[in-house]
């Protein structure tokens, strides 16, 4: 990890939307489903105020962005993990559940990236930020974020789409404030 600047920071990192078609996605280009416009409206009040924008530019996250109305500066290194061939139409992905979270962060796909190596693409990103960004990108993103506050371990993190996550930065480092915050319910 690099050396942590003396400025304060705060992420504002919101997953995209649902996919339009169940499944791991990845570093595909699939579309999202934008139509849950009460969620939506959570969102945007959420990430209201921030002095930047950021996101991934895979298509979800750019529909994400434009059902929100934010116009964000693309950052390619925000991309989901890279998971090769567990991509693939009809591919097997193993059960790494057993697996401790340092092993399972070093886990590479065949033909993809790991976790450490997706969160050294990430992180330098993150630690560029200053005073409140609001970022639109990605589960394996979010936990990126997280793991420069807890490591390996934010691979147990369930990250839910349309989720905010914040994290905060001061000369001590990085603090966790929320992990998977979501629209409250409305109705019976």
């Amino acid at each position: 990890m690099s050396p942590l600047p003396d400025t304060a920071a705060r992420l504002l990192i919101l997953r995209h939307a649902p996919l339009a078609r169940p499944g791991l996605a990845g570093r595909c280009d699939v579309e999202a489903d934008c139509s849950d416009s009460a969620a939506l409206d959570w969102a945007r009040a959420a990430l209201h105020g921030a002095a930047r924008y950021w996101s991934s530019p895979a298509l979800r996250c750019r529909q994400t962005c434009a059902a929100l109305g934010l116009t964000p500066e693309w950052h390619a290194d925000l991309w989901e993990q890279d998971f090769g061939a567990w991509e693939e139409p009809g591919a097997i992905i193993p059960d790494l559940g057993p697996l401790p979270p340092e092993q399972l962060a070093r886990q590479r796909p065949p033909g993809g990236e790991s976790f450490l190596d997706m969160a050294a693409r990430v992180q330098p990103l993150f630690d560029r930020a200053c005073g409140p960004v609001a970022v639109v990108a990605h589960a394996g993103t979010v936990r990126a974020a997280l793991a420069l506050a807890v490591g390996p371990a934010a691979l147990a993190f369930s990250v839910a789409p349309l989720s905010l996550t914040i994290l905060s930065r001061s000369p001590a480092g990085w603090a966790v404030e929320a992990v998977n915050r979501v629209a409250p319910q409305v109705g019976p």
